[in-house]
């Protein structure tokens, strides 16, 4: 009997998408499903170093870009929507061919719209049921579901009820009927490590916002005695230094070495993106949170896990090294349950 085959699809916006997509993957070949990925830009590249034998396919790219402001973020994002629009339509285009030429029998689609197929089992997954666009979250909430409902299943990486990380964002009042919790997802796992550093600065969203953030750090690290790794988040051969000897500066960690790097590290310094408020709560790590200007999804994040006592937050032009201080007051991450059933959620696929 021939395995069934499933395209994991994602969105290439920061590097989160991709990573949370890895135990997927994984767990789809553990399942005995065979795999193809599809993305570009960075996401696709991180895939392919992670994946090397699995077949990738490359897809239209939706070039959302960030501003240098946080104010003029969302206008930007508003011109930016035709060519998104595009991207969708030509990216179903594509998903077409690869359903034909591969003979798919479902897809998974992290948070892009195009990549669906009528006639075979199609997956969303997304931790946003509500899109946090300040006071147009109501009508890009709308426009989100409104996607989402052409779904199969959507699949949101969180717990349900009230002891959840996404908050307001993957909860609704009245659950659609396709969503399902399925836990959250990371590629991590905490297995006992010796501490090597105080402070494990981990980069990563678009650019400039991310090149803005380690202008930041680098220059409030400069003279700390304190042992330091930043990790850039880039996909480059081009490597930078800092006078600094107890600064250590790599651009890109493959998974096992970063969640090395994490285990050994007293205190994380990153975005508050959802994959890495994941990632934080399976390792059960004290993090200081700095979120991308504008985008208001980690700006909620951020406020909602002071609140929570769990982790301090500052704006990315507020940060120098002695805001750290303010850990203490803190209790970090404490693990959620992340034993997913893919045994359970995969059987969407046994099907046809």
């Amino acid at each position: 009997m021939h395995k069934k085959r499933i395209l994991v699809a994602v969105l290439n916006w920061g590097l989160g998408h991709a990573t949370r997509c890895i135990p997927v993957i994984k767990e789809l070949q553990q399942h005995n499903f065979e795999v193809f990925i599809a993305s570009d830009g960075a996401a696709l590249e991180l895939l392919k170093k992670e994946f090397s034998s699995i077949k990738a396919f490359e897809l239209p790219s939706y070039n959302i870009s960030y501003s240098k402001s946080a104010n003029s973020f969302k206008w930007k994002l508003f011109t930016e929507t035709p060519g998104i629009l595009k991207a969708i339509r030509l990216e179903r285009k594509k998903i077409k061919d690869l359903v034909a030429t591969h003979h798919l029998n479902g897809i998974i689609s992290d948070n892009r719209f195009g990549c669906r197929h009528e006639n075979i089992t199609s997956v969303f997954i997304t931790h946003q049921l509500s899109v946090l666009s300040g006071n147009t979250t109501y009508l890009s909430s709308k426009i989100h579901q409104n996607y989402i409902s052409k779904f199969h299943e959507c699949w949101i990486p969180d717990t349900p009820g009230n002891h959840n990380l996404s908050g307001v964002m993957g909860h609704l009042k009245d659950t659609p009927k396709n969503v399902k919790y399925i836990g959250p997802l990371s590629r991590f796992n905490k297995i006992p490590q010796q501490k090597k550093y105080d402070y494990a600065a981990i980069l990563s969203g678009p650019e400039p916002q991310r090149t803005m953030l380690e202008e930041k750090l680098l220059s409030s690290f400069q003279s700390s005695d304190r042992k330091i790794i930043l990790v850039r988040g880039v996909m480059t051969e081009n490597t930078i230094s800092s006078k600094n000897r107890n600064l250590k500066i790599k651009n890109y960690l493959t998974s096992k070495a970063l969640q090395e790097v994490i285990l050994s590290s007293e205190v994380i310094i990153c975005r508050s993106g959802y994959s890495s408020i994941m990632d934080l709560a399976k390792l059960e790590k004290k993090a200081f949170l700095i979120p991308t200007p504008g985008q208001y999804e980690q700006e909620y994040l951020a406020r909602r896990f002071k609140k929570l006592g769990i982790a301090p937050f500052c704006k990315q032009e507020d940060f120098d090294i002695s805001k750290l201080e303010d850990l203490k007051d803190f209790s970090g991450f404490s693990s959620l349950d992340f034993s997913v059933s893919f045994r359970d959620i995969f059987t969407l696929f046994k099907g046809k």
